[in-house]
């Protein structure tokens, strides 16, 4: 089994300007409201893919929910035993308000979760693991709340290629630059901190790479898509 490089974990990041907080806080409530209306091809697969990993009488964890957009494209089946968390308590309320069905927790995924070992069969991850300074904490999380026979299902972003660094250009910069009036340079560097090839190296530590898509030319080639939906079974 690959070993966990502890020693680059957490990663730091930079100490932000109360202004700069602020906006951080406001741009990831209003891009959660922007992605689905504005851009939302690139978000049928960012949700449409992992919701067909759904399967009947087994329970989910999502982590990172954010406004609960993913719920919306489960089966109506899997929302029984449906558990989603999101890291910002006033998210996590407004997940509830839309999703009153569905368990909500106020959780960081890079800490302990108040379930049992091996509680899920699915664990979620959208679009969230670029952004965690402590990686390998919530990988090895999602192992130890997974059955042996769960799946860890995470779709991340090219981060680094070529059309995902011109698609956000003409999507996510544009709309912080206009909202906030400042560059956005700071912003992102702070945000996708994880490229896809650590993501898949933290994995393997405790999960076996079972499939792998690639958004929007299918090639597995990350320089020329968006982003790569990943499926990985336990070690």
């Amino acid at each position: 089994m690959p070993t966990a490089t502890e020693n680059k974990w957490p990663k730091q990041l930079p100490t932000f300007t109360a202004e700069q907080e602020a906006v951080r806080e406001d741009f990831m409530q209003h891009w959660h409201e922007v992605l689905p209306a504005r851009f939302g091809v690139v978000e049928r697969f960012n949700h449409g893919w992992p919701a067909k990993t759904a399967r009947p009488n087994e329970r989910t964890l999502e982590y990172g929910s954010g406004l609960g957009e993913h719920l919306s494209q489960e089966p109506d089946f899997a929302r029984e035993g449906y558990v989603a968390s999101e890291l910002r308590q006033e998210m996590a309320d407004r997940i509830k308000e839309r999703h009153p069905d569905v368990e909500v927790v106020a959780a960081d995924c890079q800490e302990r979760f108040p379930y049992e070992d091996h509680s899920f069969d699915r664990v979620l991850a959208i679009h969230v693991l670029e952004h965690l300074p402590n990686l390998p904490a919530a990988i090895k999380e999602a192992h130890r709340l997974l059955k042996p026979t769960g799946r860890f299902v995470a779709v991340i972003p090219c981060e680094g290629g070529l059309a995902y660094s011109l698609g956000r250009r003409l999507s996510a910069q544009r709309v912080f630059e206009r909202r906030y009036k400042m560059p956005y340079d700071w912003f992102i560097k702070s945000e996708h901190i994880n490229l896809p090839d650590e993501i898949r190296s933290e994995c393997a530590v405790y999960f076996r790479e079972a499939r792998a898509s690639y958004f929007p030319l299918r090639v597995p080639v990350t320089t020329v898509n968006l982003a790569i939906g990943l499926e990985f079974v336990p070690r």
